[in-house]
């Protein structure tokens, strides 16, 4: 196995996703962002939703986003794992859901 792959995996051979969903004019949502850049410096995979374009919107529907930011971390068969709504959690709260796949 390469090092990169290593990086990748979590506890139980997989490593869960992670998905932010944010909006430009959002107070909280720079707090989001960062959460995101830190995530993805650790090799945790993060998917990031803009709900201000359509395909973001379209996302955010199918999670039943109601407030923003959104944070929600997913098994590899997308099951949800932990969700924050309206709020930022801590990395060791996001990383501990995220190995728990």
């Amino acid at each position: 196995m390469d090092v990169v792959r290593e990086s990748k995996i979590g506890w139980g051979g997989r490593m869960g996703t992670v998905k932010i969903f944010y909006k430009d004019d959002c107070p909280k949502c720079p707090l989001a962002k960062q959460l995101r850049d830190k995530l993805k410096e650790k090799n945790v995979n993060v998917l990031d939703y803009n709900v201000g374009t359509a395909d973001g919107l379209a996302e955010a529907s199918f999670y039943s986003v109601m407030s923003l930011p959104t944070v929600v971390v997913e098994d590899a068969l997308e099951n949800g794992v932990g969700e924050w709504r309206g709020d930022v959690p801590r990395m060791e709260e996001v990383l501990t859901a995220v190995h728990s796949t």
